[in-house]
This record gives C-alpha cells, structure tokens and sequence, in this order.
C-alpha cells in the first residue's frame, strides 16, 4: 500500500542533517509551544524536555511493549490509551507503527542520537509517516500526557506526540472513539455498537450481537469494551463489581462453553457465554460471576477447567458472562482486519476502495453530486453512484465502510464532520450506467456525523449500487469507501448517465427494461421421464449481440426467477427483437427446450405478457415446443429514463 509523509517531512534525511551538523531535531511544524499542546487555554506550567533529561538511560521500548507501559496522564484520552493497549496484543501490528524500533532506539553512541523518531498512522487509505522531535511535555521533571510505568522507557509518550501532531495539537485528543485510533494504527475497518441503542430486552438482539462480537474475535479483530459517561467528573468512579466508569478493556476471547456438571443445576443450563478481557489500567478488576476467586470457578476442579478450555492467558485477565457484559458496558469497538497478510484469517476478502466527493455544481451538471439521503427523492440519485457484484450462487454477507477524515474536526462536539451513510439497491443484471430511478432497496447505513459508518450486508446473487451521501442535499465533503467481500465485486463507479454513439456508430434510440418472470408448463422428454430425470432450467436473453444468463433453478418445471432484471439500449428495435431461450442444465451438454421472440417493445408503463416457446433451428422457428415464458418490460426514447 503507497506511503507518504506528513508536511513532506522525510525521517531518513532529516536524521542525516541532524547528525551532520551535531544537532539535536526541532521540529518547526510541531513546535515545543502551546500551540502545540492546547487550542482553548495556556498552560505556563508546562516545560518540554528530552527524555535523556529524564533519565540517565531512555530507552524506546524495555522488554517489549505491553499494558504495563500505559499510564494515562493528565489529557483524560482513555480511548487513545484502550487502543494503544488493544495495539500492544498484536506484535505485528505496533510493529508496523512503531517502524525499526530497534534501529529508532536511543543510541549508547553520543554522536549517533539526533533526537528524531517516527511513527506511522494509516490514514485515508495511506499509510502516513510522522516525524517528531523527543521534547515532551512534563512537570516537575514527570511526563503529563501518556506514559510507561517504567520511568526510561519513552515509545508511548513519544507514540502519542506523533498521534497529536496528526491531529493539530495534544488538546484535540482528549475526545475520540477507541475503534477510530486502532483503524489509525492497522487500516483496519471500524465498527462501532452503542449498546444503549440496541433493544438488548429481545433476545435476537442479544443473541445478534454476541455472534457479532464472536465473529470479529474468532477473525482476529481488535475488540474492546467501554463504559461511557457524560459527566466528566464520573470518569475513574467504580461502575460496579470492580469496573471503572470512563475506561476500555480489550476483549481477548469470546466463547461459548459446555458447563462443568457440578454449575449445571446452579446456572440452569449446559451452556454459557463468556467473554475474557485484559485490563489495560492496572488497577481493579471485575469481582462478579466468573472472576479470578468467584463462587463459579470455586465450585470446579482443575479437571473441569481443562474440559472447559478456559484459561488465562496473562496477568490481568478476567472472564465475565455475556449477560453481565452487556449490562455494565455502554460501548463495543471493533476493528476488523481485512485484506491483510499479517494474520492467517478464516474467511479471505476482496477488497474495492475508491475515493468520492459530493460536490455541488449547476443543477443537472456532472458537478451536481450531492444529492443527501434517500428521503430526498427529487435530489438523491444526483450522488456518486458505484456498481458491484455478488458473482457466488449462495449469495454473500459483505462488509461497507464509508470514511470521512476527521483530523481537523472538533474531537469534543464532533463539528467540522459531516452526517453521513449509504444506500445499497438491487439493480440490473447488465446495467452498466447510473440509476435514474430507484431500484430495489436492500439496505440502508444509520445516518451520523461520525468519521465512519460501517454495516455488514447479506445479499443473493446479483448486480448492486451503493449510493454514499450526506444526510441532507447540496453540503460538499470527500469520503472514502470500502468493500469486503468474499469474490471480486468488480466494483467501479458509474459515470456516464447513458451510452453516447460515437461519429462512425448509429446512437442508441431506445432503452428497453424487461424482467423475467417464470416459465411455466414445460415438460420432460419420455427419455427424461423413463429415467427420472431432473430439469433445471434457465434462460439466456439476447439483443443487439448482447447476452446475458440467468441463475439455475434447480429441479422444477415451473421455474421462477426473482429479481431477474435487464436494461438493453437499443439502435434497432423493430428489427432487432429481444430472443429469450428457455434451456436445461446438464452435466456435459446443455439442452435446448425452447425459443421466445419478443418483438413488443412496450411504452414506459410495465406490460406483462406471456410468450409461447419455440425452436430455434431455421426449419423449427414455427414449431411450438412445451412450455411458457412470462416477462415484464417496458421501454422509452429517453435514455436516462430507468
């Protein structure tokens, strides 16, 4: 994936410099200054020295970085901190932010330290380089922001200088959402549950949700858990059996397990769903159902364990059940991993970005493109427009994130981001140019102004456009969108509102838009019935020396086709008919069963109309064969009509 730098700013040379003239780095665009530190208030408290003031031997990283190395300081970034600490789990994955650590590290050699260090943050669809100096913040000889509990150990408070120079300053950090930071640290894909707005009273909800934790953990996501508050003053209070209001805790197993013969009478049931978390903050831990001395683990053997799976995998780990979970935690992050060799996953994705604007421009104009939701009828189909594919028989469940950036937004309020989402619709088969009425809805994104929102969609075989907009028509803004799925979506953009005839080329005159509905009264051959033969029919519509198939229904007589749809641009429609050929799937050979000819091209309101079938031979053409084939279409002169 291309990298670039932030302010063109090069580690490799400026350390060279450095070095060549025996100078220490300042970095003149993120200053040892206030502007630096705050955009509301001066703080002249503050000195900024290098951690070789510190102490005697800094050192980068010290046995490896772990949840140990965390200390939140003075800013109150707790979200930052829970994805550092979710970071730490994956050694790839700090690995990857934290480049050549060892070769960053300070230097026993005098003449070797330049005071420079670089970070890399994914942004946008970029990795992004960011160069500091190592002046840090302190008072009183102590840091004040991020820190180790090691007092010469200096790569989160130096991770966190290169996190506020991306974002303007340290002030803006002190309000964010922990999945937004570990997508900055992996390019991962957020997806983000408030548990307050999910009716976790239905047990399909909770059931949903679990499965959705479950799926992300079994994937090698990063999962955290949170519990919110409102009023700052609450934040580090006790939220309840050791928890702490205003913290995150890395979610690092979900399971459901069989339970130990001697809980089956207590707990009502042979099994139960627990979830294990790492707490990052070193202080309480959880002390209900499941914890380290419960009643829960007390009343089983070693044995029962074993059988069990369940296990601890390092300090500071404790088990919770789902239900307790769900009751005590306000927020669940994830970052899913997707399209990446770092880990070996259970189920590979393809991946389609592509970057968009809603721009504004004279009405009608190709400028004109930013239309707002689907609840603005008259405008909505005036945003980007881009096509996919679901190419597997069995369907797929695909995964959408529409990204806006958010560095130079207002952390606290959210003001500076746009209220964003996205619209799925079934189309055509064979459409090939942008919507000009709606197609079947399949689904519809929450509507926030959030720098992401995520949906995971299940959808049959077929052709799709997404639509991403601003809630409300005419506000500009880029976006960035990103598709999983399981094949290649083909995806792209639809640019063009209808084919265009070139000078030596006769231009389209009609669009003809025709569904196909079923076939009915075809019948097996006495070969076929003496053998007990299946059928399993489908069609192959043909016009203008396009052809396109349909799925396979399997093993029936009286085949069905839903949402089987086509759009044809036509140069020659009353010579040219639309041919509909009605044929049987075999093993080596395929068998043709009949012909329909449509020469009716129809007005703009839908006709119905079944054909008869005939044979496709020149000799057979007036030769009835058994069967029906029943068609929706309707066609106009206007081009840009469907």
């Amino acid at each position: 994936m291309k990298e670039m730098t932030l302010k063109n700013q090069k580690y490799s040379s400026l350390r060279k410099e450095c070095l060549k003239k025996g100078e220490l780095f300042r970095d003149p665009e993120f200053p040892a200054n206030n502007k630096s530190l705050f955009f509301s208030k001066i703080d002249k408290d503050i000195e900024w020295k290098r951690p070789k003031e510190l102490c005697r031997v800094p050192k980068l990283i010290t046995d490896g970085v772990s949840c140990d190395d965390l200390v939140e300081g003075e800013l109150g970034n707790a979200w930052f901190v829970t994805a550092c600490s979710s970071l730490v789990l994956e050694p790839k994955m700090w690995q990857k932010v934290i480049p050549n650590y060892k070769a960053q590290d300070f230097p026993t050699d005098e003449t070797q330290y330049a005071g420079i260090f670089h970070f890399q943050f994914w942004r946008y669809g970029k990795w992004v380089d960011i160069v500091i100096d190592d002046q840090l913040p302190t008072k009183n000889n102590k840091l004040v922001f991020c820190h180790s509990n090691s007092k010469n150990e200096f790569w989160s408070a130096l991770l966190e200088k290169a996190y506020a120079k991306l974002y303007g300053d340290y002030e803006s950090l002190a309000a964010g959402h922990t999945a937004d930071a570990l997508v900055d640290f992996t390019g991962g894909v957020a997806e983000k549950f408030n548990l307050s707005e999910i009716n976790l009273q239905v047990e399909d909800m909770r059931e949903g949700l679990y499965e959705d934790v479950h799926f992300a953990s079994n994937n090698k996501a990063l999962v955290t858990a949170s519990i919110l508050c409102s009023n700052p003053d609450d934040i580090g209070t006790e939220a309840g059996h050791g928890l702490i209001k205003g913290h995150g805790y890395a979610i690092t197993a979900v399971r459901t397990v069989s339970i130990a013969k001697a809980l089956k009478g207590r707990l009502g049931g042979d099994k139960v769903q627990l979830v294990r978390m790492s707490n990052p903050w070193g202080t309480k831990e959880w002390t209900g159902a499941w914890s380290d001395e419960s009643s829960e683990w007390a009343a089983m053997s070693t044995n029962d364990r074993e059988q069990m799976g369940i296990k601890f995998e390092s300090e500071g780990e404790f088990w919770m059940c789902w239900a307790d979970v769900i009751q005590y935690f306000t927020n669940i992050d994830v970052c899913h991993f997707v399209n990446t060799s770092i880990f070996s996953m259970k189920k590979t994705w393809c991946e389609s970005l592509v970057h968009g604007e809603w721009t504004i421009g004279a009405k009608g104009s190709h400028k004109d493109q930013a239309g707002g939701c689907f609840a603005n009828e008259n405008t909505f189909l005036y945003n980007p427009q881009y096509i996919f594919e679901i190419g597997s028989d069995d369907g797929d469940t695909f995964m959408v994130s529409l990204e806006q950036d958010d560095t130079h937004v207002d952390k606290q309020t959210g003001d500076g981001n746009n209220v964003i989402g996205f619209h799925v619709m079934r189309v055509e088969d064979n459409r090939k140019f942008r919507l000009h009425s709606l197609g079947q809805s399949i689904a519809e994104s929450q509507y926030k102004n959030s720098r992401s929102i995520f949906a995971k969609i299940t959808a049959p075989k077929g052709r799709y456009v997404i639509i991403p907009t601003t809630q409300n028509p005419g506000v500009p803004g880029s976006f960035m969108l990103r598709m999983y799925t399981s094949h290649n979506a083909n995806a792209g953009a639809l640019l063009k509102d209808s084919p265009t005839g070139g000078m030596c080329m006769k231009p389209c005159v009609v669009v003809t838009r025709i569904s196909i509905l079923r076939c009915t009264e075809l019948e097996k051959s006495d070969k076929q019935k003496q053998k007990n033969e299946s059928i399993d029919p489908y069609v192959v519509v043909k016009c203008e020396g396009e052809i396109v198939k349909s799925t396979i229904c399997k093993d029936t007589l009286t085949p069905e086709w839903v949402q089987f749809n086509l759009l044809f641009y036509r140069k020659n429609p009353q010579v040219e008919p639309i041919v509909v050929e009605v044929m049987n799937k075999n093993i080596m050979v395929d068998e043709f069963l009949g012909m329909a000819t449509i020469n009716d091209t129809g007005s703009e309101t839908p006709t119905t109309k079944t054909y008869d079938l005939f044979g496709k031979k020149k000799k057979d053409l007036d030769v009835q064969r058994p069967g029906k084939l029943h068609v929706e279409f309707s066609t106009s002169d206007d081009l840009s009509y469907f």
